[in-house]
């Protein structure tokens, strides 16, 4: 009987450890990378985007957060992502990094753009914000062969076009221009595009 007890006991005491543990539990997004201010939606507030990395996870991983401005002065959290940005070090470079520069976050006529250097592929992607979304509207892209030609893409999700092209360095030359249709079904939200996904384009 005293067995079973202690046995209640023990158990009722792991199941409030494990509970508050899980209430207590917050990430460790405390180093500020990099923000930025303006205004997103139209409404002549001033929004914010704040980029901020998780230093105790080994991974490295970036959270980006946006935050939208309120007629009272009060800031909401419109957007929080933690896969948009590829972690410093990820899982499967097994403690390396993974060698490229952090993303840059700017607002420019309204949107929000954010610039990356991926293995020295050069892209940018334009969001808009509509009916409390932000949308993933324009990529374009450029990498340099290492000698005379670069070769550029641009991606309009609005037209559902891709156009590829190369262009010699020092000319105005436009070579091998090919436009593609694509099928978008609707434009992705900031909030459900990883990496992975933005890669893939």
């Amino acid at each position: 009987m005293k067995n079973k007890f202690l046995y209640h006991i023990m158990f009722f005491l792991l199941v409030t450890i494990n509970l508050y543990s899980q209430k207590t539990t917050k990430d460790n997004f405390t180093f500020l990378v990099q923000k930025e201010e303006g205004d997103l939606n139209n409404d002549k507030q001033i929004d914010k985007v704040v980029l901020e990395m998780d230093l105790i996870d080994e991974t490295g991983p970036l959270r980006l957060q946006i935050f939208l401005s309120k007629p009272n002065k009060q800031i909401q959290l419109a957007v929080s992502s933690k896969k948009l940005i590829e972690s410093q070090y990820p899982v499967d470079k097994k403690g390396e990094h993974n060698g490229n520069p952090i993303p840059d976050f700017y607002i420019e006529d309204g949107n929000l753009v954010m610039l990356t250097d991926i293995e020295n592929r050069k892209s940018r992607y334009e969001f808009r914000y509509k009916q409390n979304n932000f949308e993933l509207t324009k990529i374009s892209r450029v990498k340099w062969d290492g000698k005379n030609t670069t070769s550029e893409t641009n991606i309009n999700l609005l037209t559902n076009t891709k156009i590829e092209f190369n262009q010699e360095l020092g000319s105005d030359k436009v070579l091998n221009k090919k436009k593609i249709i694509m099928k978008v079904n609707k434009l992705p939200k900031i909030q459900d595009l990883s990496f992975y996904d933005l890669e893939n384009f």
